[in-house]
């Protein structure tokens, strides 16, 4: 799918193109006479998109598998006049499975070229914002991308807050847990806390990964900027924002990871409690036991010459002694602090 936007007066304007009955000479890509850039949004694009765009900016479009390249050099570069900028972004952040996803951001003149394979909210939220006057700065493709940034920069905050109340609740319900004294707790699910750990640990993994590279482009983008004696001092000042936002984001994922790491160590510390405990009451009880099972033993022989097999009161003297048998050792492990 291709959407192209266009910066008219102070907000965003979609127009509707196809690709297979349009010039790119006469589209959309080609700078109108105010001076401000489209956008060319590709999303999910089919060949026949990826041709149009790169015949309007005359330049070859990078496929998703070199869009999904781990080094720098092929996230980051110059090519034929345009700066290439590849990030990994992150979608579906409300959902229980969100999924991290390469966006490339395309700078040539004052257009701007997207090409991703999900559906940020970031995205959408941008346009709509972008829709109404004065609300998005749009008159060039560098404010848009700076935007786009901003507004991925925003859902990943509000992330890391929905994370971070999130592990403070569990904190309490490790820590804090109220059980009855001499009775495991039933009610505490350790097996279920330890899944919330574990997705919020991997939820923050992939909110840092996606902050890393987002600093990276705006490192990136910032040094081919210095070397712009013309680049804006708004621009200038937008991209040191986002990068101190960038940075104290990936600090508090950072935080956040390492107390993720703690409370994981301390519920499966819980875990190895309860079980000793478990293990503990058996072994008292196979204690106790122990010494009345001695003497059932003994008088349960049937041995023809047993001096107590023909007493009147072997029966009961052999139950009293079961008794007292077990209570001696129980007072004693009472009185040892064992129980």
């Amino acid at each position: 799918m291709l959407r192209v936007h266009r910066c008219e007066g102070d907000r965003l304007v979609a127009h509707t193109i196809d690709p297979t009955a349009v010039r790119p000479a006469e589209g959309p890509a080609a700078p109108p006479g105010n001076g401000n850039g489209a956008w060319l949004d590709l999303y999910n694009p089919t060949p026949e998109e990826d041709a149009y765009v790169e015949s309007a900016l005359g330049l070859s479009l990078p496929s998703r598998e070199e869009m999904q390249e781990i080094e720098v050099s092929a996230r980051l570069y110059h090519e034929g006049g345009a700066e290439f900028m590849t990030i990994t972004a992150l979608a579906m952040l409300d959902s229980d499975d969100p999924v991290t996803t390469p966006i490339t951001f395309v700078l040539k003149g004052g257009n701007l070229a997207t090409i991703r394979f999900a559906e940020p909210r970031a995205f959408t939220s941008l346009v709509a914002r972008a829709q109404r006057p004065g609300a998005v700065p749009c008159a060039t493709g560098e404010l848009l991308m700076l935007s786009l940034l901003e507004a991925l920069i925003d859902r990943m905050a509000d992330t890391l807050e929905r994370v971070a109340v999130d592990i403070e609740a569990i904190s309490r319900s490790v820590f804090r847990h109220k059980a009855k004294r001499g009775r495991l707790s039933k009610s505490r699910d350790l097996e279920g806390t330890i899944e919330q750990i574990g997705g919020n640990g991997d939820l923050l993994t992939k909110l840092r990964e996606s902050l890393v590279s987002i600093n990276r482009l705006l490192s990136y983008h910032s040094a081919a900027e210095a070397t712009d004696k013309k680049a804006l001092k708004e621009v200038r000042g937008r991209i040191k924002s986002l990068h101190r936002d960038a940075t104290a984001l990936s600090d508090q994922s950072n935080f956040l990871s390492n107390k993720t790491n703690f409370l994981l160590d301390a519920t499966l510390g819980l875990i190895n409690l309860e079980q000793n405990q478990i293990i503990k009451i058996f072994s008292i009880v196979a204690v106790v036991l122990m010494p009345p099972t001695l003497v059932a033993s003994i008088y349960g022989m049937n041995f023809a010459h047993m001096p107590e097999l023909s007493w009147a009161y072997g029966y009961p003297v052999a139950l009293i002694v079961m008794v007292i048998a077990a209570i001696v050792p129980y007072l004693w492990f009472k009185r040892e602090g064992w129980l």
